[in-house]
């Protein structure tokens, strides 16, 4: 006997090969994406009319006893804007409630990002789980990374998980938790190449050779290797670490230029340089801690981009009243300082006007309202998000995990280049000259964007990349979901079986609430 399932926001159909590996049959499902529409028609060999559409035109439901819904999440994601019901897409949790109500499965499943059960949201979760609770169901939420279960991936999520059956609600059981001993080198394409580093010396062997198993995670909840170094390298200007890579290291610089780079990183997020979290130097502070530095010296980094020079406080001109001025050039002039504007005050004032204070005073100069009066010097890499050149990590094989997949992409790359050293100096220097300088590394192919989600090596994807990655990014992590359904199954509340046997291995604290 099979139990039945309803899939909304089904994507390309994470949740169905989830539902159809636990024993379960789908029946219907309802996406509006035309891409997500036509792959997941294809892959599992359903027919277009087994399509509800658009849910906010669905009255009702064919009977089913599990429903599942990965309901749009932008608008409680921190990469968005953060609108939750505001925003229309939240108000989908409306229609997905009330198809819950009018329907009665005996259970659902429910996934949404993390950010759904951040303190700022806690009125927009409540309000869903009292709806819930109003339409007779049992339910708890609970906050799950797939990195747990099986998936070499850090991919939190809220899982919202409920039974119209109070006895089978207090029988289930989260699944245990996973100490896995993959890694990458497990899910991608290439055969590894180990670089083993002794006494300063080099052994390079082109064998799937790792040393002991990875499962030891760093503070960030990514990988480390048994050496406590981290497994990936961070591209950034910003900070600094014995993995972090910087623009420095990667084109020809002289140990002065270094040491100045150095200086300016070291000393840029101290107050006593400015009110922001990073703050650009002048060369006169910059002078104050290292004496030796010359304008000349700043303006060759200038030179080969990795400092540049912006434009940091105005005076304004006395005789600006004739000038006509927006009311975004009015208020900016407001916030002076004994007729001196430093936008960068500005902007730790937290305005709650939308302007750019660097902006309008650059308008505002334009008009001859204000003239600089200091020039200070920043990276020209900025934003550690955005990494350098289109880099922000690279993750080496002998990684247990792998960021999580996004719909719009990232700017994590793999290579195949596995480094063993025994100091964190000699492992830099190592992946600086046999993976950056002969850039030896590359994205995830779609294989294995899809294996690292859990999709079979043969499912059917669109050529293009952003395509792919879009509806791989939006979908669920399978085995997770398989490992949640079946505690579900094993409840009885879809007709009576012995538990199942899968096995998992070691447990570990998950965070739960119960309404």
């Amino acid at each position: 006997m099979q139990f039945t399932t309803v899939d909304l926001f089904a994507g390309i159909g994470g949740f169905r090969i989830a539902i159809e590996q636990c024993g379960g049959n789908t029946i219907a499902f309802s996406e509006i994406d035309s891409d997500a529409i036509n792959y997941y028609c294809a892959n599992h060999l359903s027919n277009h009319s087994n399509n509800l559409g658009d849910i906010t035109n669905i009255t009702d439901l064919p009977k089913h006893d599990l429903l599942t819904a990965g309901v749009p999440c932008q608008s409680w994601s921190i990469a968005g804007k953060n609108l939750g019901f505001n925003d229309k897409r939240g108000q989908l949790w409306n229609n997905t409630l009330s198809l819950l109500e009018s329907a009665k499965p005996k259970a659902f499943i429910f996934e949404n990002v993390k950010g759904l059960a951040d303190p700022r949201n806690i009125k927009a979760l409540s309000y869903i789980m009292e709806r819930i609770k109003n339409a007779g169901y049992f339910a708890s939420y609970y906050l799950l990374n797939s990195k747990d279960y099986g998936v070499p991936q850090s991919r939190v999520r809220v899982y919202i998980i409920g039974f119209n059956n109070k006895q089978m609600f207090d029988k289930f059981k989260l699944p245990l938790t996973i100490d896995t001993k993959y890694s990458l080198a497990d899910y991608i394409e290439d055969d590894v190449v180990q670089i083993n580093l002794s006494n300063n010396s080099e052994f390079i062997s082109d064998h799937n050779l790792f040393g002991d198993p990875v499962n030891r995670t760093n503070s960030t909840g990514l990988s480390a290797n048994n050496n406590g170094f981290n497994d990936y390298f961070l591209f950034n200007d910003l900070r600094n670490g014995n993995t972090t890579i910087h623009t420095w290291d990667i084109i020809e610089t002289t140990q002065k230029q270094k040491n100045i780079c150095l200086t300016l990183l070291k000393n840029r997020r101290k107050k006593d340089f400015g009110p922001l979290d990073g703050n650009p130097l002048s060369l006169d502070q910059l002078r104050s801690i290292d004496n030796t530095i010359t304008e000349e010296d700043i303006r060759s980094l200038v030179k080969i981009g990795i400092i540049r020079k912006e434009e940091y406080a105005y005076s304004i001109n006395t005789s600006y009243q004739s000038v006509a001025l927006s009311e975004d050039e009015l208020y900016v002039l407001e916030q002076h300082n004994q007729e001196i504007l430093i936008p960068d005050k500005i902007i730790a004032n937290k305005s709650k006007r939308n302007i750019n204070p660097k902006e309008v005073l650059k308008n505002l100069n334009n008009k001859g309202v204000v003239r600089c009066i200091e020039n200070r010097y920043d990276f020209s890499n900025t934003k550690i998000s955005s990494g350098i050149n289109g880099i922000s990590r690279i993750f080496l094989p002998t990684s247990s995990i792998f960021p999580t997949l996004v719909a719009s992409d990232s700017n994590d790359y793999v290579t195949p280049i596995s480094i063993k050293a025994i100091d964190k100096t000699s492992y830099r220097d190592s992946f600086i000259k046999h993976v950056v300088k002969t850039n030896n590394f590359r994205k995830l192919t779609k294989k294995e964007a899809c294996r690292i989600q859990g999709f079979p090596d043969g499912f059917i994807l669109p050529e293009s990349r952003s395509r792919w990655m879009k509806l791989l990014g939006n979908s669920v992590s399978v085995p997770l979901m398989v490992k949640l359904v079946n505690s579900i199954v094993d409840t009885g509340i879809f007709f009576k079986k012995e538990s199942s046997s899968s096995v998992t291995i070691t447990s570990s604290p998950i965070f739960e609430r119960v309404f």
